[in-house]
């Protein structure tokens, strides 16, 4: 009880703060970079690990440019999702735009499904409700659920706001086959680490070997929906462009790995880019090929 209480004191500080005007949340945001940066360290060592062994070409400088830059953007990160908790539909539109809309939208006028495939790069939280408000399609966001329920509904119910249905990972093949006879957009972040036991593909991934979650080809293969990357630039603090690249029109057809690869490709090349909004505070390389043997 007395977790829950707190839980709930948390959820109500964070709903106050959501109230707060983006210009306001971003001097919070540089109080919070002086914080985990300067004074706490926040996972300073594994970033630079990260760092390094993914640019090995890139001088100690450079690097560290990166990582700064990072961890100004993680507290950005932090204070814009805290704001999606109360954010209006009209923002949400204003800053979240698409280049091409005409990729991701000819697929629906065909009556195909689209699987939307995304990296934490950039903020997909804003991504997510920005789909939700593209379409009046049914919306599939897949999640992996928080150990805490009180914060785990919570977070439901920000990213559900404006009409998406999330979907734990475990349950999105039932959701699928219950909806195969509508029109469906479904929304994964597909560069999490698998469990160790279930990682059954590797890949070369930004100059070191690494396991990918094989999701996205699978749900394809299986209702035969069309396949869309999103790529990501930041424009400026809280203002989001995406363009659509299609990865697999006819997922059926494609040999085993084809889709799995092509979105690492197209992940690997948008971190190359601007490399400073990829979540490299994550543990993403946390065993290797032989330690399956």
């Amino acid at each position: 009880m007395i977790n829950k209480g707190l839980s709930r004191l948390g959820i109500f500080f964070l709903y106050l703060v959501s109230l707060l005007p983006f210009w306001f949340l971003y001097l919070l945001s540089d109080l919070v970079f002086f914080v985990i940066y300067h004074i706490a360290g926040y996972r300073r060592k594994v970033v630079q690990e990260n760092l390094q062994k993914s640019f090995p070409e890139k001088t100690a400088e450079e690097l560290h440019s990166i990582e700064k830059k990072f961890f100004k953007y993680l507290a950005d990160l932090t204070v814009e999702t805290i704001k999606m908790i109360t954010v209006s539909k009209s923002t949400i539109m204003k800053r979240v735009t698409a280049t091409n809309p005409e990729v991701f939208d000819d697929y629906l006028k065909q009556g195909r499904s689209v699987i939307t495939a995304l990296g934490h790069y950039g903020n997909w939280e804003m991504a997510d409700l920005r789909m939700s408000l593209h379409t009046d399609k049914k919306i599939l966001i897949v999640y992996k659920p928080l150990s805490n329920d009180t914060y785990d509904k919570f977070f439901i119910q920000m990213r559900s706001r404006f009409g998406a249905n999330l979907v734990a990972m475990k349950n999105i093949i039932r959701a699928l086959v219950q909806s195969k006879n509508e029109v469906t957009v479904s929304a994964l972040v597909a560069d999490q680490t698998p469990v160790q036991h279930e990682a059954t593909y590797f890949t070369t991934f930004l100059n070191q070997p690494t396991a990918f979650f094989l999701g996205i080809e699978k749900l394809a293969k299986l209702t035969d929906a069309a396949v869309i990357f999103c790529d990501v630039r930041r424009v400026k603090r809280g203002y989001y462009s995406f363009t659509f690249i299609p990865l697999a029109e006819k997922p059926k057809e494609t040999a085993q790995y084809e889709i799995t690869q092509a979105y690492v490709k197209c992940l690997e090349t948008m971190i190359k880019r601007e490399p400073q909004y990829w979540l490299w505070s994550h543990r993403r390389w946390k065993f290797k090929p032989e330690d399956k043997n």
